[in-house]
């Protein structure tokens, strides 16, 4: 008889080989995989009794803590749907996500409650909300309180099938509400055996929790870590000092972060000196970083570099840039080169970079396409909307979005989106959102957004406006209206202020000339794509 392919699973694996041992280190607290079950455990039955069912969502808004970690294995026993939700966004977006995913029951950090205290009154199918780290400022559910009135002994759970939803996540698009992306058991298990097969995770691994993780559950890293008996350690919020604190004191081995955090880590380095004596693995998502960053981090740091690609829709991780055996005798700058790019398929995954036909690219390095992929990994689907899953998955190949070149060796290299989706900081943000904003300030006529590159967040937005006759309105006005608008990271960096718009015959403003005029004039600098 075969055994479905549930998480859950994992973390009874390693209570039942690591249970004495270290699971989670989070704000001063040590737990070991056994006494972390048994807090799951009370979590699944304290659901239970609030009326949460197979199927039913269940929202966290919450950084890289405990509870966190806890939730995904307390929600999934009741074959439940976890809604992590991303730290950056404005009231209204969580509006928005917790409503139209009729979330049921919502878990939110302390420092985090101020976004949802505005929207409290207008959730329409959130009936409890539980703080963690409750203070005396708020009246909800004190987390810690609640969990204690409920048992540590074994839950009954339901049959779940390995097809069924475990986990929605919103993702931003080129429309303005974000798309709730379904992945399954099965995806995020398989995910789980992919990637730790190539990232070489094992039961020796200390790994930080730097990577959010709402960010497609943290690339999956609360599971393959926790099938392995790996040590796991929270970080509520990003600081190089605490980094490199926790790398020292814990012996951290592994990591996973945004290019903009290792770049962070480097100038701290650059100014502190500080000494790591063991092995060190970054991972990180993106796009041709120059190889000379590659070098720093390697050379300087003495750290392994790992560059990986992948959406959320695939569960995300596709490709790896690791240099294969055959190929080490090439000179260390080609190797450098051949790192930094998105790499070749993992296992399990079929990638291609195709033509407008379908046919696929020559591998000469130059020639562009649009990456496409097929795996056991690729999501179910839209959540409630189907138009958008049959335009991202076609003939059983998920149509990224994404413009890559492929050279000699198989290796893919991100060189633009096909869309008009701009990456900040490692978060997606819809340049129809903020077009959207800018249109209602009164001197706007027009506006485009489009991505332009930065040296800390990697893009950032920047607009073309066309300024309404008999008006003024500077830069700076403009851009403390976004500010005002909109979430820090999505509001606009600058302005160009233009006559007309370039436009299609049908009166479709032409995006692509005001990137490559934009991006001429500044020099187009490395991007990524998580």
């Amino acid at each position: 008889m075969s055994v479905p392919l549930v998480l859950t699973q994992f973390l009874d694996r390693a209570v039942s080989l690591y249970g004495d041992k270290t699971a989670m280190i989070c704000s001063g607290r040590t737990l070991t995989y056994k006494q972390l079950n048994e807090r799951v455990n009370q979590l699944s039955h304290g659901l239970k009794q609030l009326g949460v069912e197979k199927g039913d969502r269940v929202a966290y808004l919450a950084p890289n803590t405990l509870e966190m970690l806890e939730g995904f294995y307390g929600v999934f026993q009741l074959g439940a749907i976890m809604v992590p939700l991303n730290t950056r966004l404005r009231p209204e977006d969580y509006l928005f996500i917790l409503n139209h995913s009729e979330s049921k029951v919502l878990f939110v950090d302390q420092d985090l409650y101020h976004f949802i205290a505005p929207i409290k009154d207008k959730l329409q199918t959130v009936k409890t909300i539980i703080v963690h780290q409750k203070n005396e400022e708020t009246d909800e559910i004190d987390y810690e309180e609640w969990l204690a009135q409920h048992p540590s002994t074994s839950f009954d759970r339901p049959d779940i099938d390995e097809n069924d939803v475990c986990s929605l996540l919103y993702t931003s698009g080129t429309t303005g509400n974000p798309k709730g992306v379904m992945l399954t058991h099965r995806n995020n298990y398989l995910h789980a055996l992919i990637s730790m097969h190539h990232l070489r995770v094992s039961d020796q691994d200390t790994y930080l929790h730097i990577l959010p993780m709402f960010h497609v559950n943290g690339w999956g890293a609360p599971f393959y870590y926790t099938a392995n008996g790996a040590t796991q350690i929270g970080l509520r919020k990003v600081d190089p000092k605490v980094i490199f604190d926790y790398i020292q004191t814990y012996k951290v081995s592994v990591m996973h972060m945004a290019p903009t955090v290792l770049n962070m880590l480097l100038q701290y380095y650059d100014e502190h000196k500080p000494v790591i004596d063991h092995p060190v693995r970054v991972v990180i998502a993106g796009s041709a970083p120059p190889p000379s960053f590659v070098t720093r981090v390697e050379q300087d740091l003495g750290w392994e570099f790992i560059q990986v690609y992948g959406m959320t829709e695939s569960s995300p991780l596709n490709t790896i840039s690791t240099i294969r055996s055959h190929l080490r005798d090439l000179p260390l700058e080609k190797q450098y080169r051949l790192k930094a790019k998105a790499g070749y398929p993992m296992i399990g995954c079929e990638v291609k970079v195709v033509n407008e036909y379908g046919d696929e690219v020559p591998h000469d390095g130059k020639t562009i396409g649009e990456v496409i992929i097929r795996s056991n990994n690729v999501m179910k689907g839209y959540w409630k909307n189907p138009e958008a899953t049959m335009e991202a998955i076609r003939n059983g190949w998920l149509y990224t979005g994404d413009m890559g070149t492929v050279d000699e060796y198989g290796y893919i290299d991100i060189v633009d989106r096909k869309k008009d989706i701009i990456i900040s900081g490692g978060e997606n943000i819809s340049s129809i959102e903020v077009e959207g904003v800018l249109y209602e300030h009164p001197a706007v006529l027009e506006a485009a957004v489009i991505a332009a590159p930065h040296e800390k967040w990697g893009e950032t937005p920047h607009a073309f406006v066309v300024v309404r006759p008999g008006h003024e309105v500077t830069e700076e006005e403009l851009i403390a209206f976004s500010r005002e608008k909109l979430a820090h990271f999505k509001a606009i960096t600058g302005v160009t202020f233009v006559d007309a718009l370039p436009k299609t015959a049908s009166g479709k403003i032409q995006k692509v000339h005001l990137r490559k005029q934009y991006w001429d004039s500044v020099g187009k600098t490395g991007r990524y794509v998580n």
